[in-house]
This record gives structure tokens, C-alpha cells and sequence, in this order.
């Protein structure tokens, strides 16, 4: 059966989160919309994605900000100069599956460009009435830990959505476990490396020019050993030991006293390729202890939310994570 097939791809690719799988699988069934609330760097915008990809369906991303107009979601119409007629540019929200990320980003009036969509499934643009893609699901996410600069949605459209679901931090096993199979998204489609060892990019001598079609080789060449050096950072080794000595540290950033909002599985995904980075400079084949702790300060500094009481006592996000990693065993 088809939903037991996504729901088992959705499982193995985003780790821990069973029961709100299981939500949007029954919110998706009965023909609803969900509202998806977390803190960032849980899996929300991956959960979208690979619902869409198990599927095979069309997917959009809507990023909600305060200066979004809802023409930007329906769309508009524009007059095509080569032509001398207006034409209708139709807008995200013409996708199967549409992720309206940090919905209470953006103003009210943009918000209800959402409600005809929702209930209706339809839109309409200057008059004219235009049915939406079937089937039509969107996944909303709002952020409940900052609101500053946010709008909360009103109760007709909070009624629009069949469930709303919280998704929480993963348990420690599922951490481990998403991160012994993490692969960045950004390599998956991208080739290869056809040899193990990043080449050089040529370059010019001091005082020498490069002619087009010399400049254009170096840019290609310098792109693909860029690439063939990314993937070799991603296959380097990383032990069993060593990722639970990443997700101990980021677990605990978030149960320090003086911060409201540690870091994220997100923050522990890039504190491992980081970590993969540091191995890559130093010319070894897999992760130490070391690599982790030489690079969690500016992967993690940005992620930490200070509480305002640690603020007015001075302490800085260095403090606090060179305090972290001082109280977590390093792996022998």
C-alpha cells in the first residue's frame, strides 16, 4: 500500500519523529492541512520534502517574511510586452504539497491570501477563478519560542487546519542514529568524485592574464575539485563514539541555565560535517575528539539563545560552550 511505503520512507529519513509521521499521514488522508509548531532544526522542512519526494508529487516552499505580499503566494497577472496581452503568472501555492514556512512571519493580509486555498482549493486572481493542483495538502510551520516580529494567526485561519502538531526534540538514540546515516543534502544530486584525492585548479602566473576560454577551464576545473573535495569530506569516518560525543554536547546546550534555547539535531548535523572539515584539513581519514571541540565554537555560538538574566551577568556564548565542553567526558 502506498502510505505504508511513505511511511517507512519518512521514518528512515527523519529519525524519532513516529508519532507526528503518523499525524500528518492522517491529517494527509482526510484531506486536511496541518500546522506544524517546533523550535528550528528538527526536521520540518525535510518532513515536507521527503512527503512530497515519497510521493512523487510537486513541492513548494513558501518562506514567509513581513514584507511578502500575497501576490507573492497566489500570484499575479503581467503584460508580456512580446506578446501585447496579459498573462497570468501563477504562484507557489500551484504545487500538490506546499510548505508554508514560519506562517506567522508575514502580515494578516498575506496570511488570508491562504484561506480560499485551503477550504476552497482554488484561487482567485483578477476575476478569474483558478482551480489548484489535486491532491492539495499544505504543511504550515510556526517557530513557539520567538515572537518577536511575528503575527499570530487568527482563529478562522487557525480552523483551517485539520491538526496542529508539535514536533520536539528526537531522543538521544534517534541523534545517534540520524547522524551514523547523514548525507548533506546539497551532495545528493551532485556527481561524484572521480578520484580520491581533490585535484588544483590551474592557476595564473603573477603578471600573466588568462584569456576567456582559460578563465572559463580554471572556473570548471576549480568547481569540480571543490565538489570531489566536499565529497571526500562526507565519506570520512566519524565512530559510533565520537557521534554520541557530538549529540551528549548538543543535548546538554540545551539544558544549561543560562540559555532558553540550545542547539538543534540540525546544529549536531553541522558540528559533524564541521568536525569531517577539520579531519579533511588535517589529511586524516576519520573524526577525533579534537576536531569536534576545535570547531563547535563557531558552529555553535550563533545556535545558543542566552537567557536575559545570564546577559546582565555578562556571560558571552564562548563562556558557555567552553563551560559545555568541560562537562562532557571526551570519548576514550
Amino acid at each position: 500500500m502506498l502510505i505504508n511505503t511513505v511511511r517507512q520512507t519518512l521514518t528512515e529519513t527523519v529519525k524519532g519523529q513516529e508519532n507526528v509521521i503518523e499525524e500528518i499521514l492522517l491529517t494527509l488522508l482526510a484531506g486536511g492541512h496541518s500546522l506544524l509548531e517546533g523550535v528550528p532544526g528538527i526536521g520540518k522542512t525535510l518532513l515536507a520534502t521527503t512527503l512530497a519526494e515519497s510521493l512523487g508529487m510537486s513541492f513548494k516552499r513558501i518562506q514567509f517574511t513581513p514584507d511578502m505580499l500575497p501576490s507573492d503566494v497566489v500570484g499575479s497577472v503581467m503584460y508580456d510586452l512580446r506578446e501585447g496581452s496579459f498573462r497570468v503568472e501563477r504562484g507557489p501555492l500551484f504545487a500538490n504539497i506546499v510548505l508554508a514556512d514560519e506562517i506567522n512571519r508575514t502580515p494578516p493580509k498575506t496570511q488570508a491570501a491562504l484561506l480560499e486555498a485551503m477550504e476552497e482549493r482554488q484561487v482567485t486572481l483578477y476575476g478569474e477563478t483558478l482551480r489548484l493542483p489535486q491532491p492539495f495538502f499544505v504543511i504550515a510551520t510556526q517557530n513557539p519560542v520567538e515572537y518577536e516580529g511575528t503575527y499570530p494567526l487568527p482563529e478562522a485561519q487557525l480552523d483551517r487546519f485539520l491538526m496542529k502538531i508539535e514536533i520536539h526534540y528526537p531522543d538521544s538514540a534517534a541523534q545517534v542514529a540520524a547522524l551514523l546515516a547523514h548525507r548533506p543534502r546539497h551532495l545528493a544530486h551532485a556527481d561524484g568524485p572521480t578520484d580520491s584525492t581533490p585535484g588544483a585548479a590551474p592557476a595564473a602566473w603573477p603578471g600573466h592574464t588568462l584569456d576567456e576560454s582559460q578563465n572559463e577551464s580554471r572556473q570548471v576545473s576549480a568547481a569540480h575539485s571543490l565538489l570531489t573535495a566536499q565529497h571526500a569530506v562526507a565519506a570520512i569516518e566519524a565512530t559510533e563514539d565520537v557521534i554520541r560525543y557530538i549529540v551528549e554536547l548538543i543535548s546538554r546546550s540545551r539544558t544549561l541555565a543560562s540559555v532558553s534555547l540550545g542547539g538543534s539535531p540540525r546544529a549536531a548535523a553541522a558540528l559533524l560535517m564541521a568536525s569531517k572539515a577539520s579531519a579533511y584539513l588535517e589529511e586524516r581519514r576519520f573524526v577525533t575528539p579534537d576536531d569536534v571541540k576545535r570547531v563547535i565554537g563557531p558552529v555553535l555560538r550563533h545556535r545558543l539563545m542566552i537567557t536575559p538574566a545570564a546577559q546582565l551577568e555578562g556571560a558571552s556564548a564562548n563562556d558557555i560552550i567552553e563551560e559545555l565542553v568541560q562537562q562532557v567526558a571526551v570519548p576514550r
